[in-house]
Formats: C-alpha cells, sequence, structure tokens
C-alpha cells in the first residue's frame, strides 16, 4: 500500500487507476465467463502476499479445489489465500431433498452468513475478494432485499479493516445494476469478438483513465495496456535540433536535416526507397550513439538485414551495439494498445529516440473504422511529448499518375513530408524525392533525383530543367544533355 492506496497486483490496471485502489472499500468486478474476473481476483489476493498475510478468498460458484488448482497453474501463491468454500457438495444433491427450491433460500441463507462473519472476524483479513455476488441474488425474496442485504454484507467487510472485490455476471437474466450503484468502484471486464479489454467506469474517492484498454490473459495472468492518451503524456519541452541525413543534398533539400521530436512522414509506392531512407537518417543517429528502433510489419528482420548491408548501411552492427532495435510485428496478433506498449517501453525504459513504423499499411491492419487515425495520432503526441523523433513509412498505390500524398487521411499529423516518386525519363524507370511540408523551417522547394547504390544513397542537384515530374512523366523545359 502507498499514500492510502491498494495495488491490484495487475501493473496497468493500477496504471489506469493512477496508483490502485482507495483501501477500504469495496468494488465491483463486473463481466461474462471467461472474461478474467477470477484472475483478476488472484492478483488482488496475492500481490504483495505472505505466509503471514490475511487473505482470504470467498467462492460461491466454483470450488476451492479446483479454484487453487487453476491458480497455481497461472504461477499464483495460493497457499497464502484462505478459501472460504461455499458451495454446495456432493452431499446436497444426495441428502438434502427435504425442502422444495423456495424454501431452500431461506434455509440456506443463515448458515452461509453465519460462515462468513465467523472467518472474516477470526481472519481479519486486509483483502477479500468474493466471488460471486451473483449466487446471493438467489438467497434473497426480492431485489429489495438482496440490495438490503448487500449493502449490509459489504458494510461489514470493509468495516473489518478489508478491501473488497466483488464479482458478478452482468448477464441479462442477472442484470446487476443495484450492485454498480452501492459500489465504491466499478471495473468491467469485456471479450467481445476474441478482443479484451478493460474498463473502469467508476471511482469513488480517486481518479482514473477513461475509455476502454487492452486486456491479455496468458500464462502469467492478466496484463493491461493503458491507451496512449495525448493528454496523458505531459513531457519537457524539446528543442529543435536538426537530425542530419549524412547525406549533404538531402541535407541541403530539408535546410539541415529533420527536428527532433517531430513526426515525418516518407511517402511513396512500393519499392522506391522509403525504409532506406529512414534507416539513413538512424544511421546517422546512430554514428552519435543514439539508440532507434524499427518496427516493420511486411517483411521479415532477415530480409531488411541482408538489404540494408546491400546498400551500405550496416544495420546488424547497430543492432550489435545495441543503437537500434529491429523488431517483427505481426499485427493481427496485436491490439492497437498492447503496441502503444511496446513502443513506451522502448522509448521509457531503453531510451530510444527515434521510432520508425515501416509501414502504416501493415499497422493499421489492428485497427477497425477510424481508430487508425485516434490512435495513431495518440501515439505521434507522445512520442512528440518526450522529443523523441517519428518516421512513418506510407505507401501509396499509384505508381505514376496523380500525386497523392497519402491514401488515409492521415497527412495532418506530420510536421515534416518527404515523397519519393518514380518517374519515366528517356526510357528509363527513374527515383525523384522532394519536401511537400516541413512546420518547423524552411525547406529547398525543387526536386532531385534520388539514386539507391551498393555505396549507399546518392542524391543529384535540383531537377530545374524538368516539368510534369509529380506526373511520372516529366518533360524538359529546355534541350540538356544531362540525365
Amino acid at each position: 500500500m502507498t499514500n492510502q492506496l491498494c495495488s491490484t497486483g495487475v501493473p496497468g490496471l493500477d496504471e489506469i487507476l493512477n496508483g490502485g485502489l482507495p483501501i477500504g472499500q469495496a468494488y465491483l468486478v463486473r463481466g461474462g465467463p471467461g472474461c478474467g474476473k477470477t484472475t483478476l481476483g488472484w492478483h488482488f489476493l496475492t500481490t504483495d502476499a505472505t505466509e503471514h498475510t490475511n487473505r482470504l478468498f470467498i467462492t460461491l460458484g466454483e470450488s476451492g479445489e479446483q479454484l487453487a488448482r487453476n491458480g497455481r497453474v497461472l504461477g499464483f501463491p495460493t497457499e497464502q489465500v484462505h478459501i472460504l468454500d461455499l458451495t454446495p457438495g456432493a452431499e446436497f444433491f444426495v441428502e438434502n431433498l427435504s425442502y422444495d427450491l423456495f424454501a431452500a433460500a431461506e434455509v440456506e441463507a443463515v448458515p452461509l452468513h453465519e460462515k462468513i462473519i465467523q472467518q472474516v472476524e477470526h481472519l481479519k483479513p486486509d483483502r477479500i475478494f468474493v466471488d460471486s455476488m451473483t449466487q446471493f441474488r438467489y438467497l434473497a425474496a426480492d431485489p429489495y432485499q438482496f440490495r438490503k442485504q448487500a449493502i449490509a454484507f459489504l458494510r461489514f467487510l470493509t468495516g473489518q479493516g478489508a478491501t473488497v472485490l466483488f464479482t458478478s455476471e452482468g448477464s441479462q437474466e442477472a442484470p446487476d445494476e443495484d450492485l454498480q450503484f452501492i459500489s465504491d468502484g466499478i471495473i468491467t471486464l469485456q471479450l467481445v469478438d476474441n478482443e479484451r479489454s478493460v474498463q473502469v467506469a467508476k471511482l469513488r474517492g480517486g481518479n482514473f483513465g477513461r475509455g476502454h484498454h487492452a486486456l491479455r490473459i496468458g500464462h502469467r495472468g492478466l496484463e493491461v495496456f493503458p491507451k496512449l492518451l495525448p493528454q496523458a503524456a505531459d513531457g519537457p519541452a524539446i528543442a529543435a535540433k536538426p537530425i542530419s541525413a549524412g547525406v549533404p543534398e538531402l541535407d541541403e533539400l530539408l535546410n539541415g536535416g529533420l527536428e527532433r521530436g517531430t513526426v515525418t512522414i516518407l511517402t511513396g509506392p512500393s519499392g522506391v526507397g522509403k525504409t532506406t531512407l529512414g534507416l539513413q537518417f538512424i544511421k546517422e543517429a546512430a554514428g552519435r550513439g543514439e539508440r532507434s528502433v524499427v518496427y516493420i510489419f511486411e517483411e521479415s528482420v532477415t530480409t531488411l538485414l541482408d538489404r540494408c548491408e546491400g546498400v551500405n548501411i550496416p544495420v546488424r552492427a547497430m543492432v550489435e551495439r545495441g543503437t537500434l532495435s529491429v523488431i517483427k510485428i505481426e499485427p493481427l496478433t496485436y491490439s492497437p494498445d498492447e503496441f502503444a506498449n511496446l513502443v513506451r517501453v522502448e522509448v521509457e525504459q531503453a531510451g530510444s529516440r527515434i521510432v520508425m513504423l515501416d509501414s502504416i499499411s501493415g499497422y493499421k491492419l489492428s485497427f477497425r473504422g477510424d481508430e487508425l487515425t485516434r490512435n495513431l495520432h495518440g501515439l505521434c503526441q507522445y512520442l512528440k511529448s518526450r522529443g523523441v523523433t517519428m518516421l512513418l513509412m506510407n505507401e501509396v498505390e499509384s505508381i505514376t499518375g496523380d500525386f497523392r500524398i497519402t491514401e488515409l487521411g492521415i497527412s495532418y499529423l506530420a510536421d515534416n513530408i518527404i515523397f519519393l516518386r518514380y518517374l519515366e525519363l528517356r526510357g528509363q524507370l527513374r527515383r525523384a524525392i522532394g519536401v511537400l511540408k516541413k512546420r518547423l523551417s524552411d525547406f529547398e522547394k525543387t526536386l532531385r533525383e534520388i539514386e539507391i547504390t551498393r555505396y549507399g544513397i546518392k542524391v543529384g542537384q535540383p531537377l530545374t530543367q524538368l516539368r510534369g515530374i509529380l506526373s511520372g512523366v516529366p518533360e524538359f523545359i529546355k534541350p540538356s544533355n544531362d540525365a
């Protein structure tokens, strides 16, 4: 406990809760079957627990033996938790058939309450997990009596000095609006279209992160990935300092290079050299001892490494020195929040100063509807607030013809836009490079030819004698012997 807060045992969830749950209160964990409610209970009960800590698990649905077995599979020290098993045993079916269904509720309620009171008063637990309150509903004569009993029950537990988590199924057959009203906080776990999420809807005495946040259940239990929100990323002001490309003509085109802490879109058709150009900036940063990270969504790491070695960009050496991390991402296996968490770890723990996404087309496979723009906006603003430079590779479908910056409507995110373009010149396919936008400085308004050779990137002089370059089929303004 820190500053009167109680950790849930799930770091990402604690972050959403701004440190944890205020102690001495009762919180509702709601969700359907398989959403992770019981697993969250194990996190809550076992965090910071020792053999001398009193933690109590009250179960009314799943047997204590089965709960302990499942908890041990996930690596929880279940032996440090007292389990009060109030589930009906086999003898209930075999022997206790002397009363009908309605009388049973009245008969069973008294011994259940007595067992709970005895155990709580004996152990004096600091944390209690009740799974689930829905079962108590069937022991009440009507909704009014259930609400009164639930309030009294929770007050008794918190009155004994415990912080309480209690679960509810929240189904149409057993709605839990009454439990939501009487709880001090609400944590909702959801599973929709095979995507898990967690949402905090209420927290008395504390602030919390709004919205749905990605949730994963793995061999270590729950992992929560807080949504990256721009307003949550207030970093120090960073002076704009150009990052050189190491190619004099390219630096001239960019008026010295790319300013630190800006977002740059490198756009163009497939194979035109966007990735190579982005890695050229990273190569120069590595020479100054700065760390970068590249997330690739289409090609393999091996292919990228081999390709870069062929154009004089020593990516393997950079990786070995620790100035570059190349991470292959399968977008269909990562949620947007999970990916944002990877970036945060690289920036906040590994100290990466340049983040490159190759490419936006692969990145957007993780999204539905307009989520791409919203999440990319949040990621860009977060990195900018920390003075981290972001390079976004954007692929356009057209090889020649009408010029388009991007087909995704995200150009507003960019501080800098560099475009690469194929052009047909005297029967040969050539490449041109130009700058369309630069927020923090002026830039060269002309286009230049760019070549990618085994010696690296070569940029020529401004193509002032050609027009129609953006159409892909340029014309000479006047006769020239220059190519």
